[in-house]
């Protein structure tokens, strides 16, 4: 007996959130960042009363911090690469030699005593990188990105009080 997950049911709640966010330029992104006094505001901090209230925050703060927290998951990005050194240097290597293979504009390499060309290579770069990115365990880094960043951004939503102006204005009927 196979168990199916409905992903539409799951999806269709933030299909529009996403696909608007998915047409935007980056420049365009982050040009609704806000700033740090109001995305850090300790007087806004509260325990929610209830589930409800708690998506009702969360609903809110994820459209109105949303670059915020697009700033915060690249800076747990930038902190996982700078503690996975290993991890750091091969998608450093990785990308220079595909550049620097690029710069040879389909020539061969001749190093006097080998000649290469570019399907070799592509090829030995593969055979390297594959294996010294499996040891730099690339899955635990991504999903302890993935972890850390939804801990930090669902906590922060959930605790984030709306502003007063904000608050009655669902109310009103």
């Amino acid at each position: 007996m196979a168990i199916q997950i409905p992903i539409d049911a799951i999806t269709s709640r933030f299909g529009d959130r996403f696909n608007s966010l998915r047409s935007q330029s980056l420049s365009t992104r982050f040009a609704n960042l806000r700033p740090v006094s109001e995305f850090l505001d300790l007087k806004r901090l509260s325990k929610p009363a209830n589930f409800g209230e708690v998506q009702s925050r969360v609903n809110y703060n994820l459209g109105h911090f949303s670059s915020n927290y697009a700033v915060v998951f690249v800076m747990l990005s930038i902190y996982s690469l700078l503690t996975n050194p290993l991890l750091l240097f091969i998608i450093i290597f990785a990308a220079a030699s595909v550049w620097g293979i690029g710069k040879l504009d389909g020539r061969d390499l001749d190093l006097g005593f080998r000649r290469f060309n570019t399907s070799q290579l592509y090829t030995g770069l593969l055979c390297v990188s594959v294996p010294l990115g499996f040891y730099a365990s690339p899955i635990a880094t991504a999903l302890w990105l993935i972890g850390a960043t939804g801990v930090t951004v669902f906590g922060h939503a959930a605790l984030m009080d709306k502003p007063i102006e904000n608050a009655f204005s669902e109310e009103a009927v």
